[in-house]
């Protein structure tokens, strides 16, 4: 069991950018736990996935929004805000935690895999920090975040107290609303998007394209995170970077290959 003997150093990240309200409401939640350094977006990241920046340089700068935080903006992207947070800031000594969010938007189900949010938690994780992504099911820029933040410092706390099993890290989703039931631990649903591109014409003729589409739930199962949100639950999805198909293992290894 891990326990925390000092005051521990938490790294702030997100998608949504420096600005963004939810940010500030995750900064509200955890800094009563540690000393908050926050490292986030120059401007909106949604959507960017584990992508990092090469072959063009960042710019990292110190910003003062929020009194008595210590805070710096990047160029890049989320993940790029972890990796610059560890080497720049922190110079190898890892933070006792990173939490990114509170995401406009969900990332539970299949979101995972796309979300900056999530993979800049994932980032975190690689670097062997304890590391939580949470996200709210509003995209609204005005989305009231008050109902999570007592959740976000609790489970903040826990892992800050117990630590994570190695290579995992958290996916944690607020249904929309004060009429939160409690808690969930969960798996990710069997669920995805239906997408289609929504064809138009500019002023020249030429065409272009939206990408729309539609959530499936193909999961009637009511221990996934899609369910306990549908529910009013805060769905909480321990989530792991190894991305192997470990039962496929014994499969393949029954095939007969030319050599």
């Amino acid at each position: 069991m891990k326990k925390q003997h000092s005051r521990p150093n938490i790294l702030v990240v997100n998608d949504d950018g420096i600005t963004a309200p939810g940010i500030k409401n995750l900064i509200e939640a955890v800094k009563e736990l540690g000393n908050v350094v926050v490292v986030a977006p120059d401007g909106p990241q949604s959507g960017m996935g584990h992508a990092i920046t090469i072959g063009k340089p960042m710019r990292f700068n110190k910003v003062d929004l929020y009194e008595g935080v210590e805070m710096y903006k990047c160029s890049g992207t989320p993940v790029d805000c972890v990796k610059l947070a560890v080497n720049k800031i922190f110079k190898g000594k890892k933070p006792d935690l990173c939490v990114s969010g509170i995401n406009h938007g969900l990332n539970n189900s299949i979101n995972v895999i796309y979300s900056g949010t999530m993979s800049a938690a994932v980032e975190g994780a690689i670097e062997g920090i304890p590391s939580i992504g949470f996200s709210l099911d509003d995209y609204a820029e005005e989305a009231d975040f008050s109902h999570c933040l007592k959740y976000v410092k609790s489970i903040a706390q826990q892992v800050l107290d117990n630590g994570l099993p190695q290579a995992t890290l958290l996916n944690v989703n607020f249904p929309k609303g004060n009429g939160i039931k409690g808690i969930k631990i969960c798996r990710q649903a069997n669920a995805k998007w239906a997408e289609e591109f929504d064809e138009r014409q500019d002023p020249y003729g030429r065409p272009y394209y939206w990408l729309t589409g539609v959530f499936q739930n193909n999961d009637k199962g009511e221990d996934t995170d899609v369910w306990a949100l549908d529910h009013g639950y805060v769905s909480v999805v321990p989530v792991q970077f190894d991305l192997t198909a470990h039962h496929a293992i014994p499969l393949l290894n029954s095939w007969t290959f030319n050599d």
